[in-house]
């Protein structure tokens, strides 16, 4: 997919570990979302643990301190120690967005990208 509407850099900053399921804190910027602040939960379907489900919840604070929230459901793929997840959100402000998120587990860096699929 080219052309997102937006783009933005988050750090890993807590990971939890479980037989089922990986969970994860990210904080960051994310264009035209201001400070962005998440937590998902990757729960993996099938042994090898290399695809699933995520759902997760995020809040941004834009710079005029305006609050955004949204809640966040989809799949990912992991390939060693890089995973993608592609999921929707839908904010409290009446906009849908598709992202992706590209996560890097060892160097805790994400790099996202978004594509606005409704206006509110």
């Amino acid at each position: 997919m080219d052309n997102p509407d937006g783009t933005g850099s988050l750090k890993i900053s807590r990971m939890t570990i479980e037989s089922d399921s990986v969970s994860f804190d990210f904080e960051g910027s994310v264009e035209g979302y201001g400070t962005v602040f998440a937590s998902h939960t990757l729960s993996y379907i099938g042994e090898d643990r290399s695809r699933g489900r995520v759902q997760g919840e995020a809040r941004t604070f834009l710079e005029d301190g305006t609050l955004i929230s949204t809640p966040h459901m989809g799949t990912f793929t992991r390939h060693g120690s890089k995973a993608c997840s592609y999921f929707t959100d839908a904010t409290n402000q009446g906009i849908v967005n598709f992202v992706i998120w590209d996560i890097d587990i060892i160097t805790k860096t994400v790099a996202v990208r978004y594509w606005e699929v409704k206006s509110p």
